[in-house]
């Protein structure tokens, strides 16, 4: 079965993950250079200070995704680059390093779907409080004003935030991502500020760039109970309500889950929580980041307790292969929620890949992810699903966070010590799915 005809296919990367240059031409300091600086917090040490070099090498990168066939090409912005100080006085050099990048995508027939913020917070404002500080939602609606003024001429798709969960709940309450914070209360509150800052900005972009399409990319698990048991279900359904529905609500609803609300109780004190009918503002689509399932079971301590599943396929990051949930997903969030359009902004895969033979990458258990989970969009389509693209997660092997450069999800091996770019076997396949917008052998 084919694709829709206006179906998009793409790749995504991020700039802490691939531009390096960390504090070349007037860049600030962000939190992750901070964070990843800080001895014993990445595998190895690493830090993004190089990354793929993608900041003076994004021409080649150009050449690249073209060569594949991508239409689309979602990257973020790096707030520090072009606003150093994270407010005020702006960036020269980083501003024309982004115009430079997207007239070469427009140049390439790829579409540029530019995301506001990947993380990489300025750490001046971190300094300030960073999140926590309700001053954020200003901050960032300043900060997207200046981008979608600069851009908005030739970007048309626009992601404010790329998922608050992981913002949030990794970085302010569990401490494993910058800025390494462990306060469950100011987790919520960054949460809440997130959902804020992107009600806030959407309208400011829609009026600086006529044609802009807006939303925001979630990531989303979904839960299963490990048994038919109604306290295996209850534990499931819990998890929904706290790692999906928490997310979800406020930007389709205007509102925080009630159960939810109920029980975190003294968890979201300072927390306004009527003022998530801010967050409400009505968004062009809805970005999907989906890479597993979660399985639960009742916990005698908790709500719910995480189970591993036997005999399953798991990637490198220990996340169980499982397509069927994106089906599952696509079709929950057309019955609950109604998004306009839904784009997969991100899906893939780390494997440990071979080293590279003859100029190649041989990764099939990528592809087979890639097919799989492709033929679970389509059964998704065929039900209705209002899916209108697909972003592979990544376009390059890059900075994975805390692993550093351990875990490669890239279409495009990438030789760090010299930075070749080395087409993966998936690459390939990529390029004739696209071609023939369908899933190919």
């Amino acid at each position: 079965m084919a694709f829709p005809k206006d179906f998009l296919w793409g790749a995504a990367t991020a700039s802490y993950q691939v531009e390096g240059a960390a504090l070349e031409d007037g860049r600030g300091e962000c939190i992750w250079t901070r964070f990843s600086h800080t001895p014993g917090n990445i595998m190895n040490n690493d830090t993004g200070d190089v990354a793929c070099d993608h900041y003076h090498r994004y021409a080649d990168d150009i050449q690249l995704m073209q060569k594949i066939g991508l239409q689309a090409c979602r990257f973020s912005i790096a707030w520090p680059r072009v606003m150093p100080q994270g407010t005020g006085a702006t960036n020269p050099l980083g501003l024309s390093f982004y115009d430079r990048l997207v007239d070469g995508l427009l140049q390439a027939n790829i579409q540029p779907f530019v995301t506001l913020y990947h993380w990489d917070l300025p750490q001046t404002l971190q300094d300030r409080g960073g999140w926590v500080n309700p001053d954020c939602v200003k901050w960032f609606v300043d900060y997207a004003d200046l981008m979608s003024r600069r851009l908005g001429d030739r970007v048309k798709n626009w992601i404010t935030l790329n998922e608050p969960w992981v913002i949030a709940f990794l970085g302010y309450w569990h401490g494993i991502h910058a800025p390494g914070i462990k306060d469950r209360n100011a987790a919520y509150k960054v949460a809440h500020h997130l959902n804020l800052a992107h009600g806030a900005a959407v309208p400011v972009i829609r009026a600086n760039s006529a044609r802009a399409k807006v939303g925001i990319a979630l990531n989303l698990t979904p839960g299963y109970s490990a048994t038919n048991s109604a306290e295996d279900q209850r534990a499931a359904h819990w998890y929904d309500v706290l790692n999906n529905q928490w997310f979800l609500d406020p930007v389709f609803k205007g509102s925080y889950p009630a159960e939810a609300a109920q029980h975190l109780g003294s968890v979201l004190d300072g927390i306004d929580l009527a003022s998530a009918q801010k967050a409400a503002v009505p968004i062009d689509f809805l970005g999907v980041n989906y890479y597993s399932r979660a399985i639960l079971k009742a916990s005698s301590q908790e709500l719910f307790e995480f189970v591993r599943p036997e005999g399953a396929v798991f990637t490198a990051m220990d996340w169980e292969v499982f397509p069927v949930g994106l089906t599952q997903l696509l079709l929950y969030l057309k019955d609950n929620y109604n998004p306009p359009a839904i784009y997969i902004t991100e899906n893939g895969a780390a494997f440990p890949d071979p080293e590279p033979k003859n100029d190649l990458v041989d990764d099939p258990q990528r592809v087979s992810y890639y097919k799989t989970h492709l033929a679970a969009i389509e059964t998704a389509i065929a039900e209705e699903a209002p899916v209108k693209g697909y972003i592979v997660w990544g376009l390059l092997d890059n900075f994975e966070w805390t692993y550093g450069y351990s875990k490669r999800f890239g279409l495009v091996y990438v030789d760090y010590p010299t930075q070749r770019r080395i087409w993966k076997s998936s690459a390939h396949w990529y390029k004739r799915a696209i071609a023939a917008n369908a899933v190919v052998e």
